[in-house]
């Protein structure tokens, strides 16, 4: 029997969440627990409980909405994304996935298909990270990588801290951190990528996540005047940083596989001035590989040429490692599930490692996960003109339902 999802709801719930916290350009703003992204949560709570589910919030603010099953006391199947944005967001980054699991639980309701295992749709707290740091807290806290306590007093830039903000908006849960266990977890998202939309192909199977290694760097060297000072006695710190970015990305170019990546996203000057040398430099790099060993070698030629481009200008260096993320292989079954519900669609589609961070990475560490992606346009995310395709969402949707029902098992129709 063939189950399908209902495609123009599933656009027109995506549509209706835009329109909470949007911003002029067509994008969204939903901060992590501002007032925003409870009124994204209560919405999505109303159209839940009108098909009978029921709700539960842990202790940092995940939500779990269960539709029961016919073995209720089974731990149950899960879906699930993120409703937070970035400041300039848009409209599908984690929201698709969340949407497209209350598509999934809305379709058996009006087959009045009910599952052997329970079902799960959890929306994860503060998956972005840009309110309080780092991203994936509420995951990484339900998965035992940040304990409770360090996870409420994470602050935001105002002094804040999580724990407040919970209160504020009235998600402050009581359910402990870890519960329920899940039988499986798959989480439908966006690639955030051009791979699939250059290679014309529709879906992708997710097989697991790149490593990923995050340093604040600071180059130290003496402000001084641009002009009477000549350039063999300089100590600059900027030039330092250049040199470190120009040689990090030589080497990630030459990498044919196109597998190392290298960004220094944030550059900040001490008491930045036209004629002054600069004397002092923050910078922060992002290494990434999918293969764990590689990012080690790649993690050692950052350390190398950090020394050499310290004594190639005469500047005092420090580099902290602040976030360490593993290579994440996501679970065989669960990734079979997923590969044979893309294959009944009969479109072009790809195994693929996903090059951004996930809930799905924390979770895999406590149940079989898998993820699903669809392409998005141009490849751009994390920007207001993030754009997916009415019918690549539906496609994305129309593989979750299925897996879920492989891993869930269809009871009654």
């Amino acid at each position: 029997m063939t189950v399908s999802i209902d495609s123009q709801r599933l656009w027109d719930s995506l549509m209706a969440m835009a329109e909470i916290g949007p911003t002029e350009n067509g994008g969204s703003c939903r901060l992590a627990l501002t007032e925003e992204d409870a009124a994204g949560r209560r919405l999505l709570i109303e159209w839940c409980e009108a098909i009978g589910c029921s709700v539960k919030v842990d202790r940092v603010g995940n939500l779990f909405i269960r539709r029961s099953g016919t073995l209720d006391d089974l731990d149950p199947v899960a879906t699930g994304s993120h409703l937070d944005t970035q400041p300039r967001g848009g409209r599908f980054d984690g929201i698709l996935g969340v949407l497209a699991g209350l598509e999934v639980f809305r379709t058996l309701h009006d087959r009045g298909i009910v599952t052997e295992r329970p079902l799960e749709l959890v929306i994860w707290t503060n998956e972005e990270g840009s309110r309080f740091a780092p991203a994936m807290v509420a995951s990484g806290t339900y998965a035992g990588e940040f304990s409770v306590e360090s996870t409420l007093a994470r602050e935001d830039r105002d002094g804040v801290t999580l724990g407040e903000a919970l209160e504020a908006t009235g998600f402050a849960g009581t359910m402990p951190v870890g519960e329920p266990r899940l039988a499986a977890f798959f989480e439908l998202h966006i690639e955030q990528g051009p791979v699939l939309e250059e290679e014309g192909e529709s879906l992708g199977v997710v097989t697991g996540v790149q490593g990923m290694r995050w340093f604040d760097v600071t180059f130290t060297g003496q402000s001084a005047h641009a002009g009477p000072t000549p350039m063999r006695y300089r100590h600059d710190a900027l030039a330092a940083a250049a040199r470190l970015i120009d040689r990090l990305q030589s080497h990630a170019l030459a990498d044919e596989s196109g597998d190392t990546k290298v960004t220094c996203g944030c550059l900040d000057i001490v008491s930045a001035s036209r004629n002054v040398i600069p004397g002092g430099v923050r910078l922060s790099v992002d290494l990434r590989h999918v293969v764990e060993a590689e990012l080690d070698a790649l993690e050692a030629v950052f350390e190398r040429e950090l020394m050499a481009a310290s004594d190639a200008f005469g500047v005092e260096v420090r580099s902290d490692r602040i976030w360490k993320s593993p290579v994440v292989h996501f679970n065989t079954g669960c990734i079979e599930a997923v590969e044979t519900a893309v294959k009944a669609q009969g479109v072009a589609y790809r195994r693929m490692m996903s090059g951004a961070g996930h809930d799905s990475v924390y979770v895999s560490r406590v149940a079989p996960t898998a993820m699903i992606f669809i392409p998005c346009r141009d490849g751009i995310s994390h920007n207001e003109a993030e754009y997916a395709t009415p019918e690549h969402c539906a496609l994305g949707c129309q593989v979750l339902l299925e897996a879920i029902l492989e891993k869930a098992g269809m009871a009654t129709v």
